[in-house]
């Protein structure tokens, strides 16, 4: 079976806002980071987004042809699959839209041959797998920074996680990178 993994980066107080990374993620970029980053995605054969998220990726890497970060190759031609009622077709190469039984097609997708799915950003996503009992790994860089406001990654009243601590490495730069697995 594949373990579906989230990946996210954020702030010591939960920021994970794209619109805000330019105060948090910048000063505490290093190629450490960058290889987690790379080590992460490369791990994974499918993705799976929330449609905001989708967007975001989509704009940006669709036209990276030249395996930019050493992802893009990975990012353009590994599946992926975006959780909307409202997107009408997923112009990105290998996409698929999940419209409805979100639960059921993410628990029959990790019944197919193959590595890790992995979900980048999508919180309101993750939240609703959480619910579900779905997810197996979470992949956090948490950057040494505190923003006070934004758009966090939980948010009160989720459903409680009890999770095992399966590695932990303090970056150069000052991020921590951890890596937590669901407890059974």
């Amino acid at each position: 079976m594949r373990k579906l993994v989230v990946s996210e980066s954020m702030t010591l107080d939960g920021v994970f806002d794209a619109y805000t990374m330019g105060q948090w993620v910048t000063p505490f970029d290093s190629e450490e980071r960058n290889k987690f980053i790379q080590d992460t995605i490369l791990a994974a054969d499918a993705f799976l987004f929330g449609r905001t998220t989708y967007e975001m990726y989509t704009q940006y890497w669709s036209g990276m042809k030249n395996n930019e970060y050493g992802i893009a190759d990975r990012l353009n031609s590994a599946h992926k699959y975006v959780v909307s009622a409202n997107i009408a077709k997923a112009d990105w190469n290998n996409s698929t839209i999940i419209k409805a039984n979100v639960a059921e097609e993410v628990a029959r997708l990790k019944q197919k041959a193959g590595e890790h799915i992995l979900i980048i950003g999508s919180a309101i996503l993750v939240q609703s797998l959480m619910q579900s009992d779905l997810i197996d790994e979470y992949k956090f860089l948490v950057h040494p920074a505190i923003i006070g406001s934004g758009k966090r990654f939980f948010r009160d009243g989720m459903v409680t996680s009890k999770l095992k601590l399966a590695e932990s490495k303090a970056l150069s730069s000052g991020v921590v990178a951890l890596s937590y697995t669901r407890t059974t």
